[in-house]
């Protein structure tokens, strides 16, 4: 159970929500384990199955409090709000950025600034921790290179622009991508980004790892009243999570990039877990998916304090947390989107 601006999250899948006067209780089975006055509340989070009672529910409603049901691994499932609620105008404050460039470049450029700082930070990490095993010149080199790209990123006029900058600097982030791994390192070979296929090892398991990145951000945006469809920096497209595709940017390096390191640094992840098809597409088998998202959930309940709210707040809360305060920059309660800044 954790309360995080307003909202408070139910983590753990055996959680049971009762109403008890103005209050709502927590239960675990029979035992009460918590009991919080609803007026604290603007929206209830729960990882679970086990839901609500319709009383509980019938109460955030006439409070226009959101009940949001998500299961333990935080794919959004339903949202119960009351007769009116605040997310329709959300939305439609959503719409009327994303249709002007200038307030959605606003919101891109932080977005961007927050995966050119963390993209660094990785790199610099990896100079303090293994500074012997790698070509340390060479990385610091491509880290300075990110502190200095941020600088026209915070002033650049344009969407183009912004991507031209954003993909110059992961190209060169990219380029020394290969000195962390420090194991394995002739069986997991990273040459340089490639998709739509993946053509090595390490690809295939970044593109794995991003879809889950995104489809967890896009629960997050969905538990929150935005619309994960219509983004700021990534264009509208059928069937395209282009929010969640934007907010990600921010935490690819730190919660993607190095959870990928990890599994093959620890190797929890081998050679004979990959396949090799004829067009060349590198694809994992299925005892490698299963262990990767075995580790993603355990990597999800890892701690951190998060940078801006100062708070100590699960990885997997990241976004849930990322998406509150962009919907909170978008209602007019803060002055810019604070982007994740890891370090």
């Amino acid at each position: 159970m954790k309360k995080l601006l307003n909202t408070l999250y139910l983590t753990s899948p055996g959680h049971y929500l009762s109403l008890d006067g103005e209050n709502a209780v927590v239960l675990d089975g029979e035992q009460e384990i918590g009991k919080v006055p609803l007026h604290n509340f603007e929206a209830i989070v729960s990882f679970g199955y086990r839901g609500a009672s319709p009383a509980l529910m019938g109460a955030c409603a006439e409070r226009n409090i959101s009940l949001c049901f998500l299961t333990p691994q935080g794919k959004f499932l339903a949202r119960v709000t009351g007769k009116v609620r605040g997310n329709v105008l959300l939305r439609k404050i959503q719409c009327r950025v994303s249709d002007d460039p200038a307030r959605s470049l606003l919101i891109a450029r932080n977005c961007i600034l927050g995966k050119i700082y963390n993209s660094r930070w990785v790199l610099e990490r990896a100079i303090r921790e293994h500074g012997m095993q790698i070509d340390a010149e060479r990385v610091k080199r491509a880290s300075a290179f990110l502190q200095e790209a941020m600088v026209p990123v915070r002033t650049c006029e344009g969407q183009e622009r912004l991507r031209g900058l954003e993909g110059e600097a992961a190209s060169i982030y990219f380029s020394v991508f290969n000195e962390m791994i420090q194991q394995q390192k002739s069986d997991f070979v990273f040459k340089g980004r490639t998709r739509r296929p993946p053509l090595d090892n390490v690809n295939a398991m970044l593109s794995f790892v991003y879809t889950l990145l995104a489809s967890m951000t896009a629960s997050a945006l969905e538990t929150v009243g935005l619309d994960p469809y219509i983004g700021f920096m990534h264009t509208d497209r059928p069937g395209r999570v282009s929010l969640a595709l934007d907010l990600i940017e921010e935490l690819r390096p730190v919660l993607a990039d190095r959870f990928v390191l990890t599994l093959i640094n620890k190797r929890i992840v081998n050679k004979r877990d990959f396949v090799k098809k004829e067009n060349g597409a590198i694809l994992m088998d299925d005892d490698a998916r299963k262990r990767i998202l075995t580790e993603w959930q355990e990597r999800k309940k890892d701690t951190i304090t998060h940078p801006f709210l100062n708070e100590k707040v699960e990885w997997g809360m990241v976004p849930f947390v990322q998406s509150m305060l962009l919907a909170r920059y978008l209602r007019g309660d803060l002055e810019e989107y604070p982007p994740f800044f890891w370090k």
